[in-house]
């Protein structure tokens, strides 16, 4: 074998010498970043889902992976701070739901980086392609072309006179941008009038309500870490104005919103913890095909719709994985 020959097989050999191999030469655990976008009360259960199926595979905390939780508490702004954070400590994988991951993105090419629920993760960079993502990043899409258009037929059948749409968002979310898109297009082959309101800090959500209530008979509430860490006040306000909700989250549905559809957030968590098994025994993220969900729940809060009035069709009821009393 030619010398050159050698030292390209010797080094091929140690990129695919996985991170466990390591551990065990060095006596050091793999760690995993887990950048959460709330807080432990709001997306604790999410952590929990990954934990859990991270200590199924083998991968116990403490004892054979170390796990850094860092949570930003809503505030866009600390996705950058935890993720330059992550790599000052030289994490061996990051994991972060869709909010953080265009920070996550920016602040490395070189960790491995698991994203669970992105938006349309090619068109917003972060993945080539979702069969072979290239790069350092893969993970767990919500790319469903459908789910906007689906979330406002669920909300025409409780509110049969929609005419007027409000949408909720933070517009300085790229995975906001996209939804906001998405159900904008959806209104518009249902003929529904659409009126969008930007949200970007906590003070922003009660003047938002105060602006819509005389504009629009239902809202739409697109998916944000802001939004997650205040879904009692999203409701109570919505309720104050007398206005149904559709979310794509159970959690906001529990916490007094009209009706949720869309992925199981706890199970895409768990799904993340294959992906970080596999990053740990070897594999490349860029080969790791970026996968769509697989579980979704459609859960109605039926204390709220009695509250403003509505009746829930016994067609929509039977189909519901959950109805909240």
């Amino acid at each position: 074998m030619k010398r050159r020959e050698f030292i390209a097989l010797v080094g091929s050999a140690a990129a695919g010498w996985s991170l466990a191999a390591r551990a065990q030469q060095t006596g050091k655990q793999p760690t995993i970043g887990f950048l959460g976008a709330g807080t432990p009360a709001s997306h604790g259960q999410w952590a929990a889902a990954f934990a859990q199926r991270l200590r199924e595979l083998g991968w116990i905390e403490g004892r054979t992976i170390a796990i850094e939780y860092r949570w930003a508490e809503g505030r866009s702004e600390r996705f950058a701070e935890i993720a330059a954070e992550f790599v000052r400590l030289k994490v061996d994988v990051i994991v972060s739901s869709g909010g953080p991951a265009y920070a996550v993105k920016k602040a490395t090419s070189v960790i491995p980086f698991v994203f669970v629920a992105a938006n349309d993760p090619v068109g917003s960079g972060l993945v080539v392609s979702l069969a072979r993502p290239g790069g350092n990043a893969t993970g767990l899409s919500n790319e469903q072309t459908d789910t906007a258009g689906k979330r406002l037929e669920l909300l025409r059948e409780v509110v049969p006179g929609l005419r007027r749409l409000a949408i909720l968002g933070d517009l300085g979310n790229p995975s906001n941008v996209l939804d906001v898109a998405e159900v904008e297009a959806a209104a518009r082959t249902l003929r529904l009038e659409v009126a969008r309101s930007d949200v970007r800090r906590a003070e922003d959500i009660a003047p938002a309500f105060e602006a819509l209530k005389d504009r629009a008979d239902a809202v739409y509430v697109c998916t944000n870490p802001l939004f997650t860490n205040n879904p009692v006040r999203i409701s109570t306000l919505a309720l104050g104005a007398r206005m149904p909700t559709i979310y794509a989250s159970r959690e906001h549905v529990a916490a007094g919103g009209l009706i949720g559809y869309g992925p199981n957030f706890p199970d895409q968590f768990r799904r993340a913890g294959d992906y970080v098994d596999k990053i740990l025994r070897g594999a490349k993220p860029g080969d790791l095909p970026v996968e769509q969900p697989t579980k979704f729940d459609l859960v109605i809060n039926l204390t709220t719709a009695k509250v403003l009035g509505l009746t829930i069709p016994e067609s929509l009821l039977l189909r519901a994985d959950e109805a909240i009393e």
